[in-house]
């Protein structure tokens, strides 16, 4: 007997509602088929069988909630009652086609699926961002053939083997789950000769029921909806295919511009509704241009607004000497590159002095989880990273161990595959700590925001020099402003104080890295 449990489906989520059953007690199953839909807050995904095996028994209905490690149904080994008649999915939708569009016999045999990889913890859903090839196209084994987008990055999938793109099953722009089929391919095929459907566009891969419903709210956000009164034409779904979420739900019902209008019978005036979301589009004038939102900047958009509702943010200013740090990078960067074949930057200075003002201030090194407080013995630190697609927050991890010439090397490392578009989920999860290079851009002072769930993220910004007073002595040096960010539920103000004077000391005195002061 097998046990199907609800998996950890994400960071900081603690429960899930079962959307939707795919089979029945009896039912056969093969290994990987999908045999229910769970729905997050963030988003809905399927699970799937195992192994192959019979449902014996299902335990928790649809629309119920239920906690991670739940167990909500079992299998056992055998043959079932009937072949498993569950819903069609994403995946199974293309193979639902017109009869026109079949292989001919000699094709199916070498042709292949071209499906979604497992493309990081947590994600369950890819946006295919642009095809590199076209139907009829030859590509050779490790030819790029599609540009995919997560939460977090693009990334590339290539062909497996040499051939010919026979068919493309979901059209640029549209949203696909892990493991289901985006195009096939015939290997050993040369030519459009071999192209298995004429289709002149890819198909979009929505379920059945819910390509034509807009306004298809999920069994969660439907609770909502009924037990508040909410109107359901009024609710954007940020779902797949537009369908409602418990998250886009439970906006709705706090911002209240979901909500009936109620009978009136004379109103003296029209009722503005300038806050609640348009319901359809504006229109585009001539001298503007419409771009739909990447997923990296959808995302980045919501965790930053997330960020300022959900945490008590506060910033605190100082300032730093760089006198100090600048002559001795002139003094030992000729050295510094030919022992460590990377250069010295500033960067690892800060990573330094930031681990050194973590120790000493364990709250800025900490998240709030519910009612608790997790402390970090560890100091993994992330560097935010511009790219041309938006803003990505890279992981440093153990920066504690690393010598200067570590830091360097893995800033670097990290920085390249930013550029280009290589970064994995691993590479952008678990940081402890943020720091935001405002000053590469020019930036004289900002507040940074938040990267949650940290509890603090540290804001350099640019040199400039400028007239300050030493020993009574107005000289000139080269200043830099600190800011530090940080969510005061859990850092008092004077640790925050303290935090960001420790850096400045250690920017403005580097031999107290070397000391452990």
């Amino acid at each position: 007997m097998t046990d199907i449990t609800i998996p950890n489906v994400g960071e900081s989520v603690s429960e899930v509602t079962i959307a939707q059953w795919m089979v029945a007690a009896g039912d056969t199953v093969k290994k990987d088929d999908p045999i229910v839909e769970i729905e997050t807050d963030k988003a809905s995904q399927e699970l799937v069988a195992p192994e192959d095996g019979v449902i014996s028994e299902i335990l928790i209905a649809e629309g119920e909630t239920v906690n991670v490690g739940t167990l909500i149904a079992t299998m056992g080994a055998g043959s079932g009652t009937a072949p498993a008649p569950k819903a069609a999915t994403p995946a199974d939708a293309p193979t639902n086609a017109p009869a026109e569009s079949a292989a001919p016999a000699e094709s199916s045999e070498s042709s292949i699926d071209i499906d979604i990889p497992n493309v990081g913890e947590s994600v369950s859903e890819v946006t295919v961002a642009s095809w590199m090839k076209q139907v009829g196209d030859t590509v050779e084994k490790d030819e790029p053939l599609v540009e995919l987008e997560t939460d977090k990055a693009a990334q590339e999938l290539v062909a497996p083997s040499s051939g010919v793109l026979t068919e493309i099953l979901v059209a640029e722009g549209d949203i696909a789950t892990i493991g289901q089929t985006i195009a096939r391919m015939s290997v050993g095929a040369t030519g459009a000769a071999s192209v298995v459907s004429a289709a002149p566009a890819p198909v979009k891969t929505a379920d059945a029921g819910d390509a034509s419903d807009d306004a298809h709210p999920m069994p969660a956000a439907a609770k909502i909806i009924r037990e508040n009164d909410l109107d359901v034409g009024k609710i954007v779904g940020t779902g797949k295919d537009g369908r409602i979420l418990k998250a886009d739900a439970l906006q709705a019902l706090e911002s209240g511009a979901a909500k009936k209008s109620a009978p009136v019978a004379a109103a003296p005036k029209p009722v503005s509704t300038a806050p609640a979301a348009p319901s359809a589009p504006r229109e585009v004038g001539e001298r503007e241009e419409r771009v739909r939102m990447s997923r990296l900047r959808q995302t980045i958009a919501r965790r930053l607004k997330d960020a300022q509702n959900t945490a008590a943010m506060l910033t605190t200013f100082n300032e730093a000497d760089m006198s100090e740090i600048m002559a001795l990078r002139s003094k030992y960067k000729e050295v510094f590159l030919k022992k460590h074949d990377v250069k010295l930057g500033f960067m690892s200075f800060f990573v330094k002095a930031v681990v050194q003002a973590l120790k000493e201030v364990p709250s800025v090194n900490a998240e709030i989880d519910g009612t608790d407080i997790i402390y970090k013995n560890f100091y993994d630190i992330s560097i935010a990273v511009g790219t041309p697609k938006g803003l990505v927050v890279p992981v440093l991890r153990d920066a504690d161990t690393l010598s200067l010439g570590g830091i360097e090397k893995g800033i670097g490392v990290l920085g390249a595959k930013a550029r280009d578009g290589q970064l994995s989920m691993d590479d952008m999860s678990g940081g402890t700590f943020t720091i935001s290079n405002g000053g590469v851009y020019g930036s004289l002072m900002s507040s940074p925001i938040l990267n949650p769930p940290q509890s603090g993220i540290l804001g350099m910004h640019t040199i400039q020099k400028r007239p300050v007073v030493v020993n009574d002595a107005i000289v000139i040096r080269p200043m830099m402003y600190l800011a530090l960010s940080y969510d005061h539920r859990i850092v008092d103000g004077k640790e925050a104080v303290t935090f960001l004077v420790r850096v400045k000391e250690c920017l403005e005195d580097p031999e107290r890295l070397l000391l452990d002061l």
